[in-house]
């Protein structure tokens, strides 16, 4: 008598059914996956917006090269944006968790004062006092005690949401950015994905203790600067990578225009050079990914989904551009590697560059070419 033997079949049969189940689930994950992407409410409303103009980047001054890789790194605490010296040569910059940091010629590190806040741009007045540009407290003044004192954090009746950079005339005239009337500091991101332009360029004058508006409708107003005979004014629009000129003097005051807008990446603060021409940070790269994302709507909330998963477009690819007074890129300073990323600043002192960044706990030091 013989038995057949079906264990054999039986092992087979359960193989081709785990294989089946396990395609099954493969499936339904994906089109969860699809639903998510296409379909997931999004926190912002995105319009359209213009293509960007061409990427300079691998060109003339923008050629390739790895010159920020030979700064030095001054090791202060997380997010050291802005870079501002006194008179006597210490260095200044603010921190994520509200502190403003002093670093004398020594190297000595001290609390030099506490926002409460998250301090950004910074410059000294001609009295002295470090004023503030303040994403969360507004435009701050403070003195040396360290004392803090509120200048402006209304504009026409409405609070400021995300003051970000400024500049001082030899008047006494404070210009200073407010990056979005719609996204405080940490949702700026929903900036370039919603595509709404609400910043807007103010002077603050401290006589009359009055703020005005002199641009709005920015796409995320960021650094500021002024020419060396201050007869116009450079706000960078970060999220349309391009610096618009405003004219203060002049048969053209009052008016504006674009100074520069063929650049590699997004500009974030911009400052006087000591040749009259600028010296412009750019934290991160145009790519083809992020510009063909730029005129669709429907493409950006795809991209937030993505973002939301872990999944960014953006890169650790940073530059230190020289401007001359016109304009022109005359030279840059690059780093694609990530030693040196996020640089959100640039300032020239004494023969050095002065690295700032959002992202990293340090600023790089290096020789100004």
């Amino acid at each position: 008598m013989t038995h057949s033997d079906t264990s054999g079949a039986r092992t087979g049969s359960g193989i081709k059914g785990f294989v089946r189940r396990g395609f099954a689930l493969l499936v339904m994950l994906f089109g969860v996956f699809l639903a998510y992407l296409f379909f997931w409410p999004v926190p912002f409303e995105p319009m359209e917006n213009a293509a960007f103009p061409p990427n300079p980047a691998g060109q003339g001054v923008f050629t390739p090269n790895q010159k920020l890789d030979e700064a030095q790194l001054l090791t202060l605490g997380p997010g050291p944006e802005g870079v501002a010296f006194d008179a006597a040569g210490n260095l200044y910059t603010g921190l994520v968790d509200g502190r403003i940091l002093r670093v004398n010629a020594g190297g000595s590190i001290s609390t030099y004062a506490d926002t409460q806040g998250r301090p950004l741009g910074m410059n000294f007045d001609a009295a002295g006092n470090l004023i503030v540009a303040d994403a969360k407290k507004g435009l701050l003044s403070i003195d040396t005690s360290g004392a803090v004192t509120l200048l402006s954090d209304t504009v026409d009746g409405e609070r400021m949401i995300f003051v970000d950079d400024l500049t001082i005339a030899r008047d006494g005239t404070i210009y200073f950015s407010d990056a979005s009337q719609r996204h405080g500091y940490g949702y700026d991101l929903l900036e370039i994905y919603e595509g709404r332009p609400s910043g807007r360029l103010l002077a603050y004058d401290p006589v009359s203790r009055e703020t005005t508006v002199l641009l709005d409708d920015l796409y995320f107003a960021n650094g500021v600067a002024l020419n060396a005979d201050e007869d116009f004014i450079l706000v960078n629009e970060t999220f349309r990578s391009r610096i618009t000129r405003y004219w203060l003097k002049g048969e053209k005051a009052g008016t504006h225009e674009v100074f520069l807008d063929e650049l590699p990446g997004f500009p974030d603060n911009i400052t006087e050079a000591a040749d009259g021409g600028f010296w412009l940070a750019l934290p991160g790269p145009r790519t083809e990914e992020i510009d063909a994302l730029i005129p669709s709507p429907f493409s950006r909330k795809i991209a937030w989904r993505l973002f939301n998963l872990g999944i960014s477009l953006v890169e650790k690819h940073s530059w230190a551009v020289k401007l001359t007074p016109d304009g022109v890129p005359v030279a840059s300073l690059e780093d694609a590697n990530g030693r040196i990323y996020m640089v959100t600043s640039v300032l020239e002192h004494e023969g050095k560059l002065y690295l700032g960044s959002l992202a990293t706990d340090y600023i790089g030091v290096i020789d100004a070419p």
